[in-house]
C-alpha cells in the first residue's frame, strides 16, 4: 500500500481490558502492508509480545507523521495535551461510547484507517484555551485545555461567587455552583449538559455556561475566539479549576484566571464518510424512540 503516512504512532487507553485485540488488529495491519510504528510505553505493554520500538508520547512527534489513538475521548484529550505545540495529526479509533473526536468505530478500522493512510480523509484544526492562573500580582502557572476550564465549588458544598469580565468589560458577578468556559468541541462535553449550545467545530468560538447558577436569568454566552476572559474568584472555599478534567488547581479567594485561545491547534483526521450532524444524531439519539 502506497501510504502517505510512513511512520505511524501509537497510543491506546492504557487501562482498559478491551485494548489488546483491536492494538493487536492495528499492528497486523500496519506489518501487513510494511508499515513502522512505535508505541507508547503503557500501550506496549498491552501487547508484550512484540518488539516494537517504544517512545514517550511527548516525544512522538519527533518520530512519526501520524497518532493513531486507540480509546475514548478522554484518552484523545490526554494525547492532544501530550503533543501539544507540534503539528502531528491525529485519528481516533474509538474504543469508548460516545466518540465525538474518536469517530471511527473499532470494528472498521483497518477499513478506514486505510483510506486515512492512503490519503482520502478530512482535515479539522480544533483549538484550545490557554489559561494563567495569577495570585497576588504574580502568575502561578498556564494550563491548557482541549474541552473546557471548569471553576466548581469544593467538597463542603457551598457556591462560589465569581466576578466575569471579557476585553477588560464587567460582565456579570455570578453565584452559582461553577463556571464551564468551553471550545467549540467542549460544548458537546460538560457545557451541553449544562445547558450550554451546540457549537459547530469550525466556529472559533468560546462559551461560558454557568453551572447552576443561583440566578436564573445568568444564562450561556457564546463570544468570539478573539475575546480574553478574566474570571476573578471572590468567595468560595475549597474551588478549584480543572482543565479537561485530567490537570486541576486549588484556587484562593481574589486569584484571577485569565483565559483566551492558545496559538496552537491539534489536527485531528477523519474519514471522508464522516458526517458532524450524523455523528450528532447518533451520540446524542436524536429523533431515537424512548
Amino acid at each position: 500500500m502506497n501510504t502517505i503516512f510512513k511512520k505511524i504512532g501509537i497510543v491506546g487507553k492504557y487501562n482498559s481490558h478491551d485494548l489488546a485485540t483491536p492494538m493487536g488488529r492495528l499492528i497486523q495491519f500496519l506489518e501487513k502492508y510494511q508499515l513502522s510504528y512505535v508505541l507508547d510505553p503503557k500501550s506496549a505493554a498491552s501487547v508484550p509480545a512484540r518488539s516494537a520500538h517504544i517512545v514517550q508520547v511527548e516525544e512522538m512527534a519527533k518520530e512519526v507523521d501520524l497518532v493513531v489513538v486507540l480509546g475514548g475521548d478522554g484518552t484523545l484529550l490526554s494525547v492532544a495535551r501530550s503533543l501539544l505545540g507540534q503539528s502531528v495529526p491525529m485519528v481516533g479509533i474509538n474504543l469508548g461510547q460516545l466518540g465525538f473526536l474518536t469517530d471511527i468505530p473499532s470494528q472498521h478500522l483497518e477499513e478506514e484507517l486505510a483510506k486515512v493512510l492512503l490519503g482520502h480523509y478530512a482535515e479539522e484544526k480544533r483549538s484550545l484555551l490557554e489559561t494563567e492562573i495569577w495570585r497576588s500580582g504574580q502568575m502561578l502557572s498556564r494550563h491548557y485545555a482541549l474541552n473546557d476550564v471548569v471553576l466548581t465549588k469544593g467538597a463542603q458544598g457551598s457556591m462560589i461567587e465569581l466576578e466575569v469580565s471579557v476585553d477588560q468589560r464587567f460582565v456579570y458577578s455570578l453565584r452559582a455552583d461553577g463556571l464551564i468556559v468551553a471550545t467549540p468541541t467542549g460544548s458537546t462535553a460538560y457545557a451541553l449538559s449544562s445547558g450550554g449550545p451546540i457549537i459547530h467545530p469550525e466556529l472559533q468560538a468560546t462559551v461560558l455556561v454557568p453551572i447552576c447558577p443561583h440566578t436564573l436569568s445568568n444564562r450561556p454566552i457564546v463570544l468570539s475566539e478573539r475575546s480574553v476572559i478574566e474570571v476573578v474568584l471572590q468567595k468560595g472555599k475549597g474551588a478549584f479549576a480543572n482543565f479537561d478534567v485530567q490537570d486541576h488547581m486549588a484556587l484562593n479567594s481574589d486569584d484571577h484566571l485569565v483565559i483566551s485561545h492558545a496559538k496552537q491547534q491539534i489536527i485531528l483526521l477523519h474519514p471522508l464518510s464522516h458526517d458532524y450532524y450524523a455523528m450528532l444524531r447518533e451520540k446524542l439519539r436524536w429523533g431515537t424512540k424512548l
